[in-house]
């Protein structure tokens, strides 16, 4: 249950729990007989008795089947011993309610691999209840009550009742070993679930601009971690295709192209022409009347308008598509026109319910706990946005079915969507305990000068001029590191679209996405740092490590299924480690959404690699020679897991590496 990470976490614990409550009211209605029960009671007794162990037979079968971990997926280390540690708390506090649940990785490897520390918060539950236990005390029962399992090496219990965990060896190297095998997969779903994510949305006749941008890359990502995780995924493009502004659009393309139904117009900048009929549309009071009479043409549907309507956004569309091919974007456009037959039955739905105010002639939802309502009808009797995205939230939930409904759009429309949300379950469509539906906002995206990102003449930045300009630096930088001295030129064009677009979308998604962030190509065309360039410098080095050995493919794959990977250095360890935080990494975004996680992730991945490439040797070569001399083979393992690991991470976060660079 993605909803709750707690509930998520701690199932399997519950689980614990419930079978030991029904253990206890079992052996309590052992012995009826002392119990003074008359014979129909001890009749229904019996009956209470077998239900009861039918239960338990299930929940234990249950917790089975939960805790039999797939060979081929890797496994949560957090969550396993979250599951181990919920079940040692329960065992030694078994009248303690949801009792505090915390395992985190330690930060300094002398604490040991893992920390517990839930003893402290639980002294505190207990203090509220009038038990005053110290927290070492806690933590020493609960470390008393761990059941055999099969990752924990010791446990050490430090300061005032941390809980330090320390794996073993052998666990860790196994589940790398697995990894090698069966590849990096998550851990499988208990039910299919379907998500609807709704991003990028710029607006018909006009420039996609930097605003867009960062709906598109933050959504895209969002589609592949679920799609990785298993999930089905749709993709919407929520388009603001409909509307007035169409009206004077039509109007102007039936003066500046007459003859528009029989010859395709040759509108060349949407952007010029629709501030030209904005223009007219501000100053001239008869075209105004006539953008009028086109937007109630197009609303009724007369097939001249419409075809007029459709030659408008399908060049919309054709510079929409050349962003997307850039950044790799698979998306299906369902905009605000695709809801409008939907619109009159939720009208007539929120009044059926007596939900509907009337206020100045407009017709209002006001949703509880929400100090702005909705305009669900102007007073001109047109729709708005609140009607669109109320009609956009039904045929999600009830006829997509989705499961999760995720929102990408600026911060700025937070309170819009908390009043839309609001409304829908005001109405009873949808309940936040079984579908979750959540706006994922994102702060604007600022220039060098820490104010908004325009152009130097104050326009808002086109966003292809923006991925060209990317492209032409990328080229400059592989260029100044003579990178076009020793590769093909269709390497080099490879590596150029890699860098350009890997380095945009990195630097936008390695931000926390509630803030703000300032748009720089030098730092995010920098190779030093948190960067995608020196992720990217860092994976092709990883990548040519055997390359330049000379191990070929099929020696790599029998090394997988015949060389233990042994962890006996420290940064061996430290590496194998992290590699296998991997989903932990993955669950924790799954909850939060928040896509910065995974980057800081593979830095640490990356710079964990580099440390151990530093003190271990991999690959071992005559000084003089340059021949190689020896090859540590456990060791070139753990290149390639780190790489089989960092290659996931790019493909979730829409980055395309090269294995030349």
């Amino acid at each position: 249950d993605l909803r709750n990470p707690d509930v998520y976490c701690s199932r399997p614990y519950s689980q614990w729990r419930e079978i030991k409550l029904l253990q206890d009211e079992i052996e309590r209605l052992r012995d009826p007989q002392e119990l003074n029960f008359t014979s129909s009671q001890l009749d229904e007794l019996r009956e209470e008795n077998s239900r009861l162990k039918y239960r338990l037979n299930i929940l234990k079968r249950s917790l089975q089947e939960e805790m039999s971990q797939n060979d081929n997926e890797m496994l949560n280390i957090n969550q396993r011993l979250q599951q181990i540690f919920g079940e040692a708390i329960n065992t030694a506090y078994p009248g303690l309610e949801n009792p505090p649940l915390t395992v985190t990785p330690n930060q300094q490897a002398k604490f040991g691999d893992y920390q517990c520390n839930s003893a402290m918060a639980m002294a505190q539950v207990m203090k509220a209840k009038g038990r005053k236990i110290s927290p070492r005390e806690i933590a020493e029962k609960i470390v008393q009550n761990i059941p055999n399992n099969e990752l924990i090496e010791r446990t050490e219990i430090a300061g005032p009742g941390f809980i330090n965990v320390h794996l073993k060896r052998m666990f860790v190297s196994k589940l790398l070993s697995s990894l090698l095998v069966n590849g990096v997969k998550p851990p499988s779903l208990k039910k299919k679930k379907k998500v609807v994510v709704d991003f990028s949305s710029p607006n018909i006749a006009k420039e996609m601009h930097v605003g867009h941008l960062r709906s598109t890359i933050i959504g895209d990502s969002m589609c592949r971690l679920f799609e990785f995780l298993g999930y089905e995924v749709l993709r919407l493009n929520h388009v603001g295709d409909w509307g007035t502004q169409f009206g004077m659009l039509i109007a102007h393309l039936q003066d500046k192209f007459p003859n528009y139904l029989s010859v395709s117009p040759p509108i060349g900048d949407l952007q010029a022409f629709y501030k030209e009929s904005k223009k007219r549309f501000d100053e001239d009071e008869e075209f105004k009347r006539r953008a009028y009479q086109c937007v109630v043409k197009l609303q009724s549907k007369e097939p001249d308008f419409i075809k007029a309507w459709n030659l408008i956004c399908d060049v919309s569309r054709n510079e929409f598509q050349k962003v997307y091919n850039c950044l790799d974007i698979r998306i299906e456009e369902r905009g605000e026109s695709y809801y409008q037959d939907m619109m009159t039955a939720v009208i007539k739905e929120f009044e059926e319910k007596g939900l509907v105010q009337l206020d100045e002639g407009r017709k209002i939802v006001f949703a509880p706990g929400q100090s702005i309502p909705l305009t669900i009808v102007k007073s001109d009797g047109g729709y708005t946005y609140d009607t669109s995205d109320l009609a956009a939230i039904k045929n999600r939930i009830f006829d997509e079915k989705a499961d999760i409904i995720i929102y990408v759009t600026d911060s700025g429309q937070a309170v819009h969507f908390q009043v839309v949300f609001a409304a829908a379950q005001l109405i009873g469509w949808y309940d936040p305990k079984v579908i979750r539906v959540e706006h994922a906002g994102f702060g604007v995206v600022l220039g060098e000068d820490k104010k908004k990102f325009k152009t130097r003449s104050g326009d808002t930045v086109r966003l292809m001029d923006l991925l060209e300009e990317g492209l032409k630096r990328s080229m400059d930088k592989l260029k100044e590191k003579g990178r076009d001295k020793v590769l093909t030129p269709e390497d080099l064009v490879k590596a150029q679209r890699a860098v350009a677009f890997g380095c945009i979308k990195y630097a936008d998604l390695s931000h926390n996405r509630i803030n703000d962030y300032v748009f720089s190509f030098d730092k995010m065309l920098d190779d030093r740092g948190n960067t995608a360039a020196y992720l990217l410098y860092a994976f092709t080095r990883i990548r040519s490590i055997a390359r330049l050995a000379n191990i070929q493919e099929a020696t790599l794959r029998t090394a997988v299924e015949t060389t233990e990977v042994l962890l006996d250095h420290e940064k061996e360890w430290k590496l194998g480690k992290c590699i296998l935080r991997f989903p932990e990494i993955l669950q924790k975004i799954t909850d939060d959404l928040l896509l910065h996680t995974l980057c800081d992730y593979l830095y640490e991945l990356a710079t964990t690699f580099t440390e151990f490439y530093d003190s271990c040797y991999c690959v071992e070569k005559d000084r003089q020679t340059g021949e190689v001399v020896k090859i540590n083979m456990c060791r070139m393992l753990l290149c390639e897991a780190t790489a089989a690991v960092m290659a996931k991470g790019f493909d979730i976060l829409g980055i395309n590496p090269v294995e030349r660079m």
